[in-house]
């Protein structure tokens, strides 16, 4: 009785998934995959803790964005646009956003469709740069539905499978429980982990999900009657996206740490894994990796055209041509760059310095935003929110000034 009772439990938070998902989706990309395989490869279990503290931080700043969204009725573009009414200051915000979100997602999205290509390079043997453009012009087709209850669920699905598949990698590869929990309530900074702790902060709380949320709740929910379904939909979706990070990170440290095995990639990860686990080992990690390199080559241009066309003042609908356009331009980029192999580095430098910018401002954005009365009535912060909401911010300053020294060449 009581399995049958947690079954159905199980089952009914799969079914409340929704724009949460999406972000779960966007956030565990093949960037994701290789910085968690590379830290635990390196590392062992001594970096777990930065992870759990990633995806607290991720919940917070998430709830945020999406009760804006049921609340107000605005996307994150739209409300930056709507607050500055000196025209230079409303000039800058929406610069920035079309800055380090459109061309951000445009020049990461070459990554996103390689690396999932990556995965079935693994399996089949044919080239990536051949599976790369038949990646793009699949999730061309889904986006071009026009259908956004057709993209969360094939996201949804996805992200399920990838939860299976690291999950249980992790669990048969026979990791030390003890020094897991370790890892995850005893921090430490390793000599030479510093890099990598704000990798996996800064590839798992990320400017575009705020935007990228706050419209797909619009999608989902008409009211604020909505906001608990979306909360547990946060809780549950964030969680499970962590879980999968924390699976990759626990798989190649009980694989890989003090072995003297390198990896240098997620990639390197599935291959490696086949004479520890046999063949199966290879093709399940690698349909894993092309799962996240699916879902966010999907997600990145949703992104860059909900952020794009809120800030631009651009109607959010997906059938809008404008809209349409958005995505398309950053889908196209990708497809043209995978299929010649080569990484628009440019682009990426100066969508990161963009970035570096974007997350502490749009950070501090959304904490002041979510504490005006006039704008939210009674779903203004409560104080635990705000003191939450103001640590996340911190290290969101943080990160944004790391990441603008780092394209500096200084960090």
């Amino acid at each position: 009785m009581e399995k049958h009772q947690e079954k159905k439990g199980f089952l009914e938070k799969l079914k409340s998934m929704g724009p949460a998902a999406i972000v779960t989706a966007a956030f565990i990309g093949p960037g994701t995959v290789t910085t968690a395989s590379m830290a635990g490869a390196n590392f062992g279990y001594a970096l777990i803790w930065a992870m759990v503290f990633s995806i607290f931080a991720t919940i917070v700043l998430q709830e945020m964005a999406a009760r804006l969204g049921i609340v107000t009725r605005f996307g994150l573009g739209e409300a930056l646009r709507d607050q500055f009414e000196n025209p230079v200051a409303r000039f800058i915000s929406i610069f920035l956003v079309v800055s380090a979100i459109g061309v951000g997602c445009a020049a990461y999205e070459t990554g996103n469709i390689l690396g999932g290509a990556l995965g079935l390079e693994a399996i089949t043997g044919i080239s990536m740069n051949v599976w790369g453009p038949v990646m793009g012009i699949g999730a061309f087709i889904l986006l071009y539905t026009g259908s956004y209850k057709i993209v969360e669920k094939v996201l949804i699905g996805l992200v399920v499978a990838m939860s299976l598949v690291f999950i249980t990698t992790a669990i048969i590869v026979g990791p030390e429980w003890g020094e897991i929990l370790k890892g995850m309530f005893v921090p430490s900074v390793p000599e030479g982990s510093t890099m990598f702790i704000l990798a996996l902060i800064g590839t798992t709380v990320v400017p575009y999900n705020l935007f990228l949320h706050a419209s797909a709740v619009q999608e989902r929910w008409k009211d604020a009657s909505g906001l608990k379904e979306s909360r547990t939909d946060i809780l549950f979706s964030i969680i499970l996206g962590g879980l999968i990070t924390l699976s990759v990170i626990i798989t190649a440290s009980a694989a890989f740490f003090s072995s003297g095995v390198g990896i240098g990639s997620a990639g390197d990860m599935a291959v490696q894994l086949e004479p520890l686990l046999g063949k199966w080992a290879k093709y399940f990690f690698a349909f894993g990796l092309f799962s996240a390199g699916l879902t966010s080559s999907i997600t990145a241009p949703l992104a860059a055209a909900y952020a794009t066309a809120g800030a631009l003042g651009f109607s959010r609908d997906f059938k809008d041509k404008r809209f349409k356009a958005i995505w398309m331009i950053v889908l196209l980029i990708g497809i043209i760059f995978s299929a010649i192999g080569l990484k628009p580095i440019a682009a990426i430098i100066f969508a990161q310095a963009a970035n570096g910018i974007l997350l502490p401002i749009v950070a501090i954005f959304l904490l002041y935003i979510m504490n005006n009365k006039e704008r939210l009535g009674e779903y203004v912060n409560g104080k635990a929110t705000n003191i939450l909401g103001g640590i996340v911010v911190l290290v969101a300053v943080f990160l944004g000034i790391k990441s603008l020294l780092s394209v500096m060449g200084i960090m």
